[in-house]
């Protein structure tokens, strides 16, 4: 290949359709072992609080005409955009955890993995932009300022929403991917 030949993007659609379906299998465990390490009320059996939300992390959940009707510039931005956002606040959360609950290794260990794993689709997703000929979105801040006085409570509720928003997304581009996958097939 030369310098300036196209690349497939069979390819790069692969590999980050193997990684979010890997990524997929392991979100419900996080969230499992990061409700457990919190105590009460989020270790209580059935705990679920989806109104809580994040400003700085956009919701996964779509309406199913509105994620249909996306376009493949559309999809992989919106991917691009939460995907940067969770790695920033995945980061956040590892060290929150690392603060409230040194004795946990399990919940740092699979903090730590998911966040490589969603850096690492960030970069599968730059790849499909690129050798689909569309722009990368610049990365940017998207926490902002973090109030670095939040309670305890406070930064739980941060990481159940992040932990929460991570598989929701991995499963919204596991979906993405696929028809991405069926579109440019290899």
């Amino acid at each position: 290949l030369s310098l300036g030949a196209p690349i497939s993007p069979a390819e790069p659609i692969s590999q980050a359709y193997s990684l979010a379906l890997y990524m997929q299998k392991n979100t419900s465990t996080l969230l499992q072992t990061y409700l457990q390490c919190q105590g009460s009320p989020f270790s209580d059996p059935g705990f679920s609080a989806p109104e809580l939300q994040l400003s700085s992390l956009p919701p996964a959940a779509v309406s199913f005409k509105t994620w249909h009707a996306l376009n493949d510039r559309e999809r992989l931005s919106c991917a691009q955009g939460a995907f940067l956002a969770l790695t920033q606040h995945l980061q956040l959360v590892g060290d929150d955890q690392s603060d409230l609950n040194p004795g946990s290794p399990i919940l740092l260990a699979q903090l730590g993995a998911a966040t490589l794993r969603a850096q690492g689709l960030l970069g599968n997703m730059a790849a499909i932009m690129t050798a689909l000929g569309l722009p990368i979105p610049p990365e940017e801040d998207t926490l902002g300022l973090v109030p670095f006085g939040a309670s305890a409570f406070e930064r739980k509720c941060r990481g159940y929403v992040v932990t929460w928003e991570y598989g929701h997304w991995t499963d919204r581009a596991v979906r993405d991917l696929a028809l991405l996958k069926a579109k440019y097939p290899g």
